[in-house]
């Protein structure tokens, strides 16, 4: 394997990190969770998306799904997040890592009754903030009918297993 071909053609370096403080207000907080948006895919130019997702103590967490067109890896910060790997639910404790290509059945929970914070990483960086706050629209009340729904994960690249 290689290094891709360049992506930065100038001939010296350039001020262009970006900072998050972690002290910083989560972008989104519905329910207990708190997400934090440390890098969009609209932030990396599509590279990938990163995301703080720290869990209340109520049980949350989506089911066995998958992803056509990216990956999607879990690092578990602070808790205990049960992680699905298609196979089996793991207890993931902070320092546990789970990688599931496009395709691969995975889903994760918070069911210990405590709070819980895991970094998610999708490569390439798709549009997730948008899927994320529609999530919290749903907890709120909205309702979609059978058909929206199905029309919503498919535009967000989530399937049932």
């Amino acid at each position: 394997m290689s290094y891709p071909p360049p992506r930065y053609h100038g001939e010296t370096g350039q001020a262009s990190a970006v900072f998050r403080p972690s002290d910083q207000a989560a972008d989104l907080s519905y329910g207990g969770r708190h997400i934090h948006y440390l890098a969009t895919g609209a932030s990396t130019g599509g590279a990938f998306g990163l995301y703080r997702w720290n869990f209340g103590p109520d049980e949350s967490g989506p089911g066995p799904h998958f992803h056509r067109t990216m990956s999607e890896s879990f690092f578990v910060l602070e808790g205990t997040v049960r992680l699905y790997d298609g196979e089996n639910w793991r207890e993931g404790r902070p320092g546990d890592f789970l990688h599931v290509p496009p395709g691969g059945v995975h889903g994760f929970r918070n069911v210990t009754g405590a709070p819980a914070s895991m970094l998610l990483l999708f490569t390439p960086g798709a549009p997730r903030e948008e899927y994320f706050e529609t999530l919290a629209e749903f907890a709120a009340g909205k309702v979609l009918g059978e058909r929206e729904a199905a029309e919503f994960f498919l535009r967000h690249d989530n399937y049932e297993a």
